[in-house]
């Protein structure tokens, strides 16, 4: 079935959820252009999810999805901050900033005290990252019916996610910008590319497969469809758009074109794809003294904020899938418009 049936869309399309990146706006605005919109909420408190729904819904009148991560948190360890910290400090020096001496805002775990606060709003789609969160919230989630989705990055996840709930399983190729999925003990370098992992779980799943990762054109749109897909989950490209929040520095590196995208745990703790820069090549790409996720990313905060007001992009995870030839700095309307139906963008 495609996945415009499935979640009552007009295109079978969804726009990724993007955290830091975007809010209820991209959203909104990828709803009304057919397609599912969604709103990234692991960083955002009950509160704020809240306050997404509503502007969401003033604004657009279509499904819309709802993205938490369902990680777990680890112990926080304060020998490793110290050092990671210690790592910094040559960056802390030339940058004259201090270190924070606090976690700031952490990405956290979907919770039953979350899940009962979006309840009233029935949300049609909720999806997850890492996974899936315990099986009673994963039943509490069905119960008002919404569709679950969540990401694979391998033929033995995409089994696990479909015996253990989730209605829809996105294939997450290595292409894919932003953190990568993985919820088991995989190696990066054994990952597959999205074709190959679209073509490996739909023979494989019952359940329908969504396309996603290095998906740019009218022409791979189709590709994915006809290798078995039923949809695709679509972010790279809409990071230009006129709706997005993307910061200027990753606007200019993400038209650039200079510099590659490369898998990294150094922001964040866990590897996620995103644009070459200073802090990735000098630490190596990944790098076991990181803080375990969510932790690593409070001591790069004013290194971040300093380098970015002089216009630099050196600690900033400047998130993107391998191609940006997508990107056009347009309505997200007109990207949807050029992805379903090869109507040229004139930029």
């Amino acid at each position: 079935m495609q996945l415009s049936k499935l979640l009552n869309i007009a295109i079978p399309m969804i726009q990724a959820p993007m955290a830091g990146v975007q809010n209820w706006r991209l959203a909104a605005a990828a709803s009304n252009a057919g397609i599912l919109g969604s709103i990234p909420c692991g960083m955002l408190s009950k509160a704020q999810v809240i306050e997404e729904i509503e502007n969401f819904k003033a604004h657009a009148s279509g499904p819309y999805n709802l993205n938490f991560f369902c990680h777990e948190m680890p112990e926080l360890d304060p020998y490793q901050q110290d050092k990671w910290k210690q790592k910094l400090s040559a960056y802390y020096d030339e940058f004259n900033v201090e270190p924070n001496e606090n976690l700031g805002v952490l990405r956290r775990p979907f919770d039953m005290e979350m899940a009962e606060a979006i309840a009233p709003y029935k949300p049609s789609v909720i999806s997850f990252h890492f996974g899936l969160p315990d099986a009673a919230l994963v039943e509490f989630v069905k119960s008002w019916g919404a569709k679950i989705l969540s990401s694979a990055t391998t033929l033995e996840e995409g089994i696990w996610l479909a015996e253990n709930g989730a209605d829809i399983v996105i294939a997450q190729g290595i292409e894919a910008g932003g953190h990568r999925a993985t919820f088991t003990e995989t190696k990066l370098e054994s990952q597959l590319h999205t074709r190959q992992l679209v073509t490996i779980l739909a023979d494989a799943l019952s359940v329908p497969v969504i396309a996603a990762g290095g998906i740019a054109s009218h022409h791979d749109v189709i590709m994915m469809h006809e290798l078995g897909a039923c949809g695709t989950q679509i972010g790279t490209c809409f990071l230009l758009c006129d709706e997005a929040d993307t910061s200027q520095v990753h606007r200019n590196a993400l038209k650039s074109l200079a510099e590659p995208s490369a898998v990294t745990n150094v922001f964040s703790g866990r590897p996620a794809r995103g644009i070459e820069n200073r802090l990735m090549i000098d630490l190596s790409f990944i790098n076991s003294e990181v803080p375990a996720f969510p932790y690593a990313s409070a001591a790069l905060a004013p290194l971040r904020a300093t380098a970015e007001e002089q216009g630099k992009g050196d600690f900033s995870p400047l998130w993107s899938g391998v191609n940006r030839q997508g990107c056009k700095e347009v309505s997200i309307q007109e990207v949807v418009e050029n992805l379903w139906t090869d109507k040229l963008i004139n930029t």
